[in-house]
């Protein structure tokens, strides 16, 4: 090691004292002497990049129990977050199924929901909101087979979940016809008119002359109440007895006219009401 004079003695001899070797101060931040890496050598990710997220062993736990358990041992958020898991690969999907479910009432209302007021919960885009909305539409094509080329009256309890299932969350109210051959067989299922929240313009000759059209000899007259309370009004009485009358006179009978609401339907030849 180097020596360096420190002081003179009396006889003018040097004192010496032992010089401690520079360190380079840099050294002390990295904690021990880095190496130099290799040319083109790949650089490893941080350790909290390179871990799985955390909900990759959730999707796998949830995937399980639908696989092994059903359906039934899952609640609606988790049936609607495996759905999520194909739509957002990259993203906890769990909260996003809870404020869908929170904001839109149940499973049912999260389909039924326009795609506009999709896409205002938060982590649900427009691809996302338009997936949902065609999910939806094959579920109601599925009901809608089920009473093609059926006896309707005899399929009743189907008309009831494909009625419920295309209208009952709709935000404004419906008309929908439901026409029918001697046999009582569906012909055509279409929505003769849509209104505002508590209202939809329902002209009778309209109604008789598109029966005619068809060549149906009966129909089911079906509307929603958006309010979700589909106890009739008088004008929905009235409106009612006035087709029955125009119908009679062409001999179409109508079978029934059934108001669908958000948890519930009533049938207004049920009440007795026509």
């Amino acid at each position: 090691m180097a020596k360096r004079p420190v002081a003179t003695s009396s006889d003018d001899k040097l004192l010496f004292e032992t010089e401690e070797p520079v360190v380079d101060e840099r050294s002390f931040f990295g904690g021990r002497p880095q190496k130099s890496a290799a040319p083109n050598a790949p650089t490893a990710l941080p350790a909290s990049l390179s871990r799985p997220e955390h909900y990759h062993g959730h999707r796998e736990r949830l995937r399980d129990r639908f696989r092994e358990l059903g359906d039934t041992a899952l609640a609606d958020y988790e049936i609607l977050e495996l759905l999520l898991f194909r739509l957002i690969p990259r993203r906890d999907t769990k909260p996003i199924a809870k404020a869908l479910i929170e904001r839109f009432g149940s499973l049912a209302g999260v389909f039924g929901a326009p795609a506009a007021l999709l896409t205002e919960v938060k982590g649900v885009g427009e691809n996302v909101a338009l997936d949902l909305k065609l999910i939806a539409t094959v579920a109601h094509r599925t009901l809608k087979s089920e009473i093609r080329s059926k006896q309707v009256l005899s399929s009743w309890s189907s008309v009831i979940q494909y009625c419920h299932a295309a209208m009952a969350h709709e935000t404004r109210e419906q008309f929908r016809i439901l026409f029918l051959d001697k046999r009582n067989v569906l012909i055509a299922d279409e929505v003769q008119g849509r209104g505002t929240v508590d209202h939809t313009p329902v002209y009778p000759r309209e109604v008789v002359k598109r029966a005619l059209e068809l060549s149906a000899t009966a129909i089911i007259l079906v509307h929603n109440h958006p309010s979700g309370d589909p106890t009739p009004s008088r004008a929905d009485i009235d409106m009612t007895k006035v087709i029955i009358e125009a119908a009679k006179a062409l001999d179409i009978t109508v079978h029934d006219h059934i108001i669908i609401g958000k948890d519930g339907h009533v049938s207004l030849k049920g009440l007795k009401l026509m």
